[in-house]
């Protein structure tokens, strides 16, 4: 289903998070916010929960090491055991480098693969237009019109009363 977005351009972040948070307020679907850099406080006023990607990452990591300590584990005590310098075949120490490379490995993999299909950056997908200097000197805010409920006029007067630079319309 595509939705209409309305590019609100605002010139400072003071103005993009006020008209942010009054939109929320009001019910309004907040598609994206463009920043040249990172604004603090607006995760809070689009009503962004916090992200699970360190979760994902962290999972990764620990079934990286499980998987790289259990692999060695079998190969030098049950698959082939040899005794070599009267080492145990259990030996730890050894086992570190590989354990903490297929560690990074696996938490960087599954890291990006989980940020790909989570920003939806898959092969064949476009992206919607975003407006002429979003991310230069502006600050741009996509609302979406997705319902019958997006009341126009009043959307258009809650840029304009936080200092809209410009608006424009586009689809997703």
């Amino acid at each position: 289903m595509s939705a209409r977005l309305l590019y609100a351009s605002f010139g400072d972040e003071t103005a993009l998070l006020a008209a942010t948070a009054e939109a929320r307020r009001l019910g309004v679907a907040i598609h994206d916010a463009y920043t040249p850099h990172p604004v603090h406080g607006l995760d809070e006023a689009m009503g962004l929960r916090r992200s699970r990607l360190p979760w994902i990452c962290f999972t990764g990591g620990a079934v990286g090491l499980g998987l790289a300590s259990l692999m060695q584990w079998w190969m030098s005590a049950v698959d082939w055991p040899l005794v070599i310098g009267g080492k145990p075949f259990g030996s730890w120490p050894a086992f570190a480098p590989v354990m903490f490379e297929t560690m990074v490995l696996l938490a960087g993999l599954s890291t990006a693969f989980a940020l790909f299909l989570r920003s939806r950056l898959r092969p064949r997908i476009s992206a919607p237009a975003v407006p002429p200097r979003a991310t230069q000197d502006r600050y741009v805010l996509a609302l979406a019109e997705r319902d019958g409920s997006f009341d126009r006029r009043e959307v258009m007067s809650l840029l304009h009363r936080h200092g809209a630079l410009s608006i424009q319309e586009g689809d997703t």
